[in-house]
């Protein structure tokens, strides 16, 4: 992403309802994958760390990510375990982690196969991969270029690709279900209507609309974490163990 994207999400993750309602999905999933105790954690493309804070309720976690911007963000929050590197070449030995997150990430990664390939790889046999990414070809609009994207996802594409770098799936479900038709409006006039600038989608909700859209991703996560497999929306999330 664009280095300035990075303050952004410093200062909306605690508070806006779409970092919140992930966190809540991520940890359904995660109840899914059902980790050993105490397990070694990676978050890879762990951006700013919020994500990472809450990860060290696991156990020991680490993070890494391609910005310069994003690790000094990390250390700011006081989480001195975090590497600057790439996805497709991880700066740790084969096996290291027993719980693998990566969240929204692969998706800006052009070879994504080999990004899932080096997370296997550092993955012990057995250990659990948490992964999300946005739904949908069609949905594709200016926050994806905006984000620097390289494509979208359907569920059976990210099987398919997590299956091919050696992980299996164990638990699967599109999640953000209660914003898809809203989402797809709004993507629509922008395409029908020429001149929008191009933007992430971050702003356009007020306050109290976005309490309310917290409440509905709290109520699908809890559905997630009862076995609920939705049946489409914004984002994919799947729950993996380490073939």
């Amino acid at each position: 992403m664009d280095d300035w994207r990075y303050r952004e999400l410093y200062e909306l993750e605690d508070r806006h309802w779409w970092f919140r309602g992930r966190r809540a999905v991520i940890w359904a999933l995660l109840h899914r994958a059902d980790p050993p105790p105490s397990p070694r954690v990676l978050d890879a493309g762990c951006g700013t760390g919020r994500n990472l804070v809450e990860l060290g309720r696991l156990g020991p976690a680490e993070g890494v990510d391609s910005s310069e911007d994003a690790v000094e963000f990390c250390h700011r929050r006081g989480l001195d375990g975090v590497k600057r590197a790439e996805l497709g070449a991880l700066p740790y030995e084969d096996g290291r982690f027993d719980v693998v997150v990566a969240t929204d990430v692969i998706e800006h990664i052009e070879d994504d196969a080999g990004a899932l390939a080096e997370l296997r790889r550092v993955a012990r046999p057995g250990a659990r991969l948490v992964v999300t990414v946005p739904a949908y070809t069609w949905l594709w609009s200016d926050h994806d270029v905006s984000m620097h994207h390289h494509r979208r996802y359907t569920l059976g594409r990210l099987q398919a690709r997590v299956a091919a770098a050696g992980w299996e799936p164990t638990a699967s479900s599109y999640f953000f279900s209660g914003i898809l038709p809203a989402v797809a409006a709004v993507r629509l006039f922008r395409r029908v209507v020429p001149g929008r600038s191009r933007r992430s989608d971050l702003e356009l909700s007020p306050p109290a609309v976005g309490r309310a859209l917290e409440l509905v991703m709290r109520a699908e996560a809890a559905l997630i974490e009862r076995g609920v497999r939705l049946p489409a929306g914004v984002s994919v999330g799947m729950a993996c163990t380490a073939r």
